[in-house]
């Protein structure tokens, strides 16, 4: 199957372009020559990608990738020390933490695809999406230490994913980067792949995902984001309400018999439903 991209729109620091007939958008982190650091305007275009890709009903799935050699080294430090140049008060999020949140809330699946270094603040950007598929010599650290932080964004969003302490602190402390594939055992990203097959693993994947119903997707990922939150009784109750709420926007039992013979003999990923 060919793979038909068409850009959308373009900043200097990201393109955002689509898939034809697939569902799928595509957001590229286009700072090859800063090691797609993030500054001001980069975080900027990617909250107006999402927009855009907000007024597509088509479009289902985001996959965020960097150009050039890595995914990302993390937050523009120059960005950083001119944010920091004045005291920000406390309720005000940076704009890399606003974006962290947006993605968690944001009613597409946003999946990263990471290849080469993904450090500091782009870690927490990353473990904000929904799905990370990762190259196996993938490299993901944390920095902050060794130059005075602590990790922000990045020790929350670890800890929050069940990492455990003493690998979060292993990483903050000690500073030594892990490989995709000690990430995948950590449960840090959700697939590692050869480096020569990521690209065409995210693609595969996302194209999949694309072909299902919106309603049960976008109802998923808020059991995901939201019941991750909460204790298992309240998780529980949350699924009760989504559940009510999903079935105003799709019958999941309205093609029973065809999906029922579908599954006949194993599983079968290719069928889809009639209204999709």
């Amino acid at each position: 199957m060919s793979d038909n991209w068409q850009i959308l729109k373009q900043w200097p620091e990201l393109i955002l372009d689509r898939l034809a007939d697939a569902g799928v958008a595509r957001i590229t982190l286009n700072r090859p020559e800063k090691r797609n650091a993030w500054n001001e305007a980069m975080v900027e275009a990617f909250f107006e990608s999402l927009e855009i890709v907000r007024g597509d009903r088509e479009l289902k799935v985001v996959i965020t990738r960097g150009a050039g050699p890595l995914f990302s080294s993390g937050l523009d430090l120059y960005f950083l020390k001119e944010a920091n140049a004045s005291p920000r008060d406390w309720d005000r999020p940076t704009p890399t933490v606003a974006l962290a949140e947006a993605l968690r809330t944001f009613p597409r699946v946003m999946m990263a695809q990471v290849h080469g270094y993904c450090l500091g603040g782009a870690l927490g950007i990353m473990n904000c999406h929904d799905l990370v598929i990762a190259a196996d010599d993938a490299q993901f650290g944390m920095p902050e230490v060794l130059r005075g932080s602590f990790g922000q964004l990045v020790t929350s969003t670890l800890l929050h994913g069940g990492v455990p302490v003493k690998k979060v602190v292993w990483m903050q402390m000690v500073g030594r980067n892990i490989s995709g594939a000690e990430a995948e055992r950590l449960g840090i990203v959700s697939h590692v792949v050869p480096a020569a097959e990521l690209e065409a693993t995210a693609i595969e994947t996302a194209r999949a995902i694309a072909s299902r119903h919106l309603a049960p997707l976008e109802h998923a990922k808020i059991t995901v984001q939201m019941g991750r939150d909460l204790s298992l009784s309240q998780a529980i109750a949350l699924d009760q309400l989504v559940g009510q709420r999903l079935r105003r926007a799709v019958d999941p039992t309205g093609d029973v018999e065809n999906y029922l013979k579908s599954q006949k003999g194993g599983p079968n990923l290719n069928y889809k439903r009639p209204d999709v």
